[in-house]
């Protein structure tokens, strides 16, 4: 018995032991956390900026202390947002001598190449340098680099430079072969987010406004291009039509796409010779930004980021790149209350989804909009949905490259009894005591009752739709329908048809919101803000690090793939635009 008493004795107090040490290793962890997330990286004097022009650019890149802490950061992905404010920063600080750009295989879209390649040009102002070299160069990375002062090329490299290219995967025969078939319900004759799954090509609607939109972008390509390295358009469409890709590396230079044939040692070698230096510091764009100095303004301009898919709720998939309807109304609830805040930047990058999140966060805008001067700048998309929420804002931004409109809305249901019944052999049954009471059951398709009223139910959210835009643009019924029916329009074409007011970068929206808000200095702060270390360890935070991951590689198949995959999760009434062209 004695030996027993010491026996359970000795497993509490071993338990008690473990117990305070790993108490300790947790505060102690927190602690040099916490002490390192209020550490600036250091910028000495001869540092260059060195921009990465690889892998995917998000609008922000949250990383949370926990993942920072466990080096789970990637290079692969970078934030927007780090960028545009580590070139801003260069612009004024002595430390920086000039911009190295290094072009590389780089997965973004054009309005954000654009915010990034505007930024450049502004920051060559300052008489500092912009050089850019690349051993491959593709065709979004070469649009940013062409800013530079010079443009080199490794004499293995290549420089792509294509044209533009929407190519939609279409599931319909994919979906037949397992025994699904997708129930369509839609408004609009432009509305071709259902296409890849009821057709097996293209409408000619579709494609007409497909066509639109392209040929737009890549004449706004063209013509930046043409401007900076003294390439007529004409010229550079030829270059495309003749597979400059393939081309031999002489012929780069011969054609002015690139200023000369450069291996890493003589481009260290140039940069030593731009910066006067022998030794030169190398900083990355997170930690310039990190760098920027407060101006201790007690006025506030809000920025809040809102990008990826529009959900009623999280699938605690990816919960960084969605849109989640109630959590947005609750944050901009609390930005109404919050007196230091004067004015609210919307930054809009998404294509729709949800069309009662949509008009819940329409409505907490407009309570928003009591309080505080509220602002949208659109990233590379703010179409369908997007558009939904950015409609009723007092001023809207966009980039001459952004995807907007798509202003119509559309109901997908699956259809699994051939799957259930013809190949599975499940067979139902059913006793019910009113008509509808099996509305939306498993196993059978809509009958006609179901179908007409679910065709009702799409009209009446397309109606609502068009109601809202014609408040916030000061249009009538008829003016936005004629300019809806689901079209995709760039922010060049939007501008004209009065979608949006002005095209222009989110530096420029926030500018606007200020003056608006009659401040003359101010903080930008920026929201939703990251998780803390004790949010960390309750949420999927590894799961947004393998989403990361999946979208650098999976690249122009990761949107619609993650689309299909999660459509047993998605309301049966969406607003959403179709698919985006291809700059890679």
């Amino acid at each position: 018995m004695r030996d027993f008493l010491k026996q359970v004795l000795a497993v509490i107090v071993g338990t008690l032991v473990v117990s305070a040490f790993s108490s300790v290793m947790m505060m102690m962890m927190f602690i040099s956390m916490m002490l390192a997330s209020d550490q600036t990286t250091p910028v000495t004097d001869g540092s260059v900026l060195h921009l990465k022009l690889s892998g995917t650019i998000s609008e922000r890149v949250q990383q949370d202390e926990l993942s920072t802490w466990m080096n789970m950061a990637t290079e692969e992905e970078q934030g927007l947002d780090d960028i545009l404010t580590a070139i801003r920063v260069a612009e004024t600080d002595d430390r920086v001598d000039g911009i190295y750009i290094e072009g590389g295989l780089l997965n973004a879209e054009v309005a954000t190449l654009k915010e990034i390649r505007d930024a450049l040009l502004k920051f060559k102002e300052s008489k500092k340098f912009v050089i850019a070299y690349g051993d491959n160069y593709t065709q979004g990375a070469y649009y940013v680099a062409s800013a530079a002062d010079k443009v080199y090329v490794n004499p293995s490299g290549m420089i792509d430079w294509h044209g533009v290219a929407s190519q939609p995967m279409f599931f319909k025969e994919l979906l037949e072969k397992v025994g699904v078939k997708m129930q369509v319900f839609r408004v609009g004759t432009y509305k071709s987010a259902v296409e890849p799954f009821t057709a097996t090509e293209m409408s000619e609607a579709n494609r007409e406004q497909v066509s639109s939109y392209i040929t737009d972008i890549w004449q706004g390509i063209c013509q930046e291009v043409s401007a900076s390295r003294k390439i007529a358009v004409d010229t550079l469409n030829q270059y495309a039509n003749d597979y400059a890709t393939l081309w031999e590396h002489n012929k780069y230079i011969e054609t002015h796409l690139a200023d000369s044939l450069f291996y890493i040692d003589q481009l260290r070698g140039e940069l030593r010779r731009m910066t006067g230096r022998d030794n030169f510091t190398l900083v990355t764009p997170a930690e310039l930004a990190a760098n920027e100095k407060s101006l201790n303004s007690k006025n506030e301009i809000a920025v809040y980021y809102a990008y990826g898919d529009i959900v009623d709720q999280s699938s605690g998939v990816g919960t960084q790149s969605e849109i989640v309807g109630n959590k947005v109304v609750n944050d901009l609830d609390q930005l109404a209350e919050d007196e230091d805040i004067k004015a609210v930047v919307l930054r809009i990058n998404s294509g729709g989804g949800s069309a009662y999140a949509s008009e819940q966060m329409w409505r907490a805008i407009q309570e928003l909009k009591k309080k505080k001067t509220v602002v949208v700048s659109m990233g590379d998309y703010a179409a369908s949905g997007g558009y939904y929420m950015a409609c009723g804002a007092d001023r809207i931004f966009a980039q001459p490259s952004t995807l907007t409109g798509s202003i119509g809305i559309f109901g997908l249901v699956p259809d699994a009894s051939g799957l259930l019944t013809d190949k599975l052999g499940l067979h139902f049954d059913v006793v019910k005591t009113n008509e509808a009471a099996d509305f939306g059951a498993m196993g059978r398709s809509f009958n006609a009752a179901e179908s007409a009223a679910m065709q009702q139910h799409v009209e009446r959210g397309y109606k609502l739709f068009l109601d809202r835009v014609g408040q916030g643009r000061g249009m009538n019924f008829a003016q936005v329908d004629s300019i809806a029916q689901g079209r995709v329009w760039t922010g060049n074409q939007a501008l004209k048809i009065g979608l949006v007011d002005e095209l222009g970068s989110l530096q420029d929206a926030i500018a606007y919101a200020a003056k608006k808000a009659n401040v003359a200095d101010y903080e930008v702060s920026n929201y939703p803000a990251p998780l803390g270390f004790f949010e960390t360890l309750t949420t999927s935070y590894q799961e947004d690090y393998l989403e990361g991951k999946m979208r650098s590689a999976l690249g122009d198949y990761y949107q619609p793939l993650r689309f299909v995959s999660t459509l047993g999760n998605r309301p049966s009434l969406q607003a959403r635009m179709p698919y985006a062209p291809c700059l890679r």
